[in-house]
């Protein structure tokens, strides 16, 4: 029995030993497990900050991009916040190849050099800055801030397009001639105001309401007297405008071009002679044909006389029109100024009068490569890359325009308000051009003008002028 029990003994105690060893094992392995759970828990959880960092970073990291529409611009993500930046160079060559215009008029000149920064914020609020550094001078352009509230509902404030002439708001680079017709003469161009305006039905109508410091015909603020880019009178210039596209959301392509509308100014004010108010008229080679009398000094024996100036209310209106479909577009539009004058001399004392000049236009414009033609832009088929056998867009444009002052401005001899020996009383002027589009961004415009005159000589009328014109023009 001594024996069975010492040997059982020993069995149990190297059992027990065996045991002991397994779980001191288990125990190691149950801390590498828990060790090892909680490494995979760590990297689990760095991972979870990981993209939640790189989801918040997204919203934050700017988009490059470049574009030949939008020029080159920096973005938000969500696109709610741009910054652009654009430009526009025009290099121009002018030639007459008439007898009657200076030859210093034959002229190569940089007519628009025009960097824009421009952008939005919280896709809403805009701005526009815009310099230009041509002939030899610096202006402010535009320099306006926008609110676009609701699509009907856009505050815009600062320098801009007064929007009243037609071909006036077509962009420098969308322009379909050199230089823009005679009715563009009548109408206001950038000045200082406060605007609401925006689109009614989903852009079937499209209106504009604004109060503007005051431009004489054709003028902007900055060329204002006898301090630029301030209000020139007393008194500010109303200005409204109303533009129908009917055909806007049609289904019938053929109609959807179609755009018609009426604009106008009003205001009532009184120049002086160092600042009359009232504009010179130029010719499509940029000669003035027509001016008022101005102020002229005492010398001797003669008298100081006083020159023409604007006295008492002016009234523009202009109803326009343009259609495109297919490679064919057509401009129209009609202006009238009704300006009230006086002028003060010592024959015939105070005279006064209201004055009605007109100007209207017609152009036609067509893509013989095939490209739609439209009010703003257009969109390229080729470039011009003679190793791919491509050639760019090619466009052939046409237009008739008149400006005609009224007669009252020449009658009382050299007491009227224009002298009919240096003042045409009508211009008439038509044109042919060719558009070469070697890029979406690159123009190269041949233009001929002719434009003949009534009156405005010694005797009989200023002989006609021919103008022959080229641009090199970059825009993006």
């Amino acid at each position: 029995m001594s024996s069975k029990l010492l040997a059982g003994s020993i069995g149990l105690a190297l059992t027990l030993a065996a045991a002991g060893v397994r779980a001191d094992e288990i125990s190691e392995l149950r801390e590498r497990l828990e060790a090892q759970e909680q490494r995979i828990r760590i990297l689990e959880r760095k991972l979870e900050l990981t993209e939640e960092a790189a989801k918040a970073a997204v919203p934050n990291t700017p988009i490059v991009r470049a574009s030949p529409q939008q020029g080159f611009r920096i973005q938000s993500a969500d696109g709610a916040n741009v910054a652009r930046l654009r430009g526009v160079l025009h290099f121009d060559g002018r030639h007459f190849p008439d007898e009657i215009t200076p030859t210093t008029a034959d002229t190569w000149l940089l007519r628009r050099v025009r960097p824009t920064f421009e952008g939005t914020f919280n896709n809403i609020y805009d701005f526009r800055f815009t310099p230009d550094f041509a002939g030899g001078r610096t202006i402010i352009l535009d320099a306006f801030v926008a609110a676009r509230l609701k699509p009907w509902a856009v505050v815009t404030a600062g320098k801009f397009k007064v929007p009243v002439g037609l071909e006036r708001l077509v962009s420098a680079t969308d322009l379909r001639f050199i230089e823009r017709g005679f009715p563009t003469s009548l109408v206001p161009n950038r000045d200082l105001g406060l605007q609401l305006g925006g689109d009614l039905a989903g852009g079937v109508v499209n209106y504009s309401l604004g109060y503007f410091n005051g431009v004489s015909d054709g003028g902007s603020s900055d060329a204002n007297t006898p301090t630029a880019d301030a209000e020139n009178d007393t008194k500010g210039d109303w200005a409204a405008r109303l533009f129908f596209q009917p055909f806007l959301n049609s289904d019938n392509f053929a109609l959807r071009g179609l755009g018609f509308g009426l604009a106008g100014t009003y205001v009532d004010s009184t120049g002086t002679s160092t600042s009359t108010l009232l504009p010179g008229y130029r010719t499509p080679g940029q000669q003035t044909f027509f001016s008022y009398r101005a102020a002229t000094a005492a010398s001797g024996t003669t008298p100081a006389v006083n020159g023409t100036i604007a006295d008492g209310e002016r009234l523009r209106w202009t109803p326009q029109a343009y259609y495109s479909v297919g490679s064919f577009s057509v401009l129209g539009e009609y202006v009238n100024v009704s300006q009230e004058v006086s002028r003060l001399t010592p024959a015939a004392g105070l005279r006064r009068a209201q004055l009605d000049n007109t100007a209207w236009q017609v152009q036609l414009a067509w893509f013989a490569t095939g490209e739609d033609e439209s009010f703003r832009g257009f969109t390229s088929q080729s470039v011009f890359d003679p190793t791919q056998g491509t050639w760019g867009a090619l466009e052939l444009v046409a237009r008739y325009h008149e400006l005609d002052i009224d007669d009252d401005a020449f009658v009382g001899g050299a007491d009227s308000f224009a002298n009919p020996a240096s003042s045409a009383s009508k211009a008439s002027a038509w044109g042919l051009g060719l558009n070469w589009y070697l890029t979406q961004n690159y123009k190269w415009s041949l233009n001929y003008d002719v434009t003949r005159f009534e009156g405005g000589a010694a005797t009989g009328d200023r002989p006609d002028e021919e103008a022959l014109f080229t641009r090199f023009a970059v825009g993006f």
